[in-house]
């Protein structure tokens, strides 16, 4: 299985633009069959090093997670919205 955890620092983290983020990250869930598993959540420190928004899923495999990489609603409705709304995103995949 392998995790892909992701962190988006927003341009202007007020309340309602973390919860738009976070929205729609929750958005794929149903719509990528791939996804074994999805959270998506506001960071609770609030600290200067902290990013806004974390999203953790699950894959079966790596090909799982190349599919849903390039899946329609992935690539063309997600991904748009989080690179308007960051100012940085970091990734890290790992096998489980």
């Amino acid at each position: 299985m392998i995790a892909h955890i992701v962190l988006f620092k927003l341009k202007d983290p007020t309340e309602s633009n973390i919860t738009a983020v976070k929205e729609m990250l929750l958005s794929m869930n149903g719509k990528l069959p791939m996804l074994r598993h999805l959270e998506a959540g506001a960071d609770v420190i609030r600290s200067e090093r902290s990013y806004d928004v974390a999203l953790y899923t699950k894959f079966d495999n790596l090909a799982d997670l190349q599919a849903y990489q390039i899946h329609p609603y992935h690539a063309d409705t997600v991904v748009p919205l989080m690179k308007a709304s960051c100012s940085a995103i970091v990734a890290a995949d790992y096998e489980i």
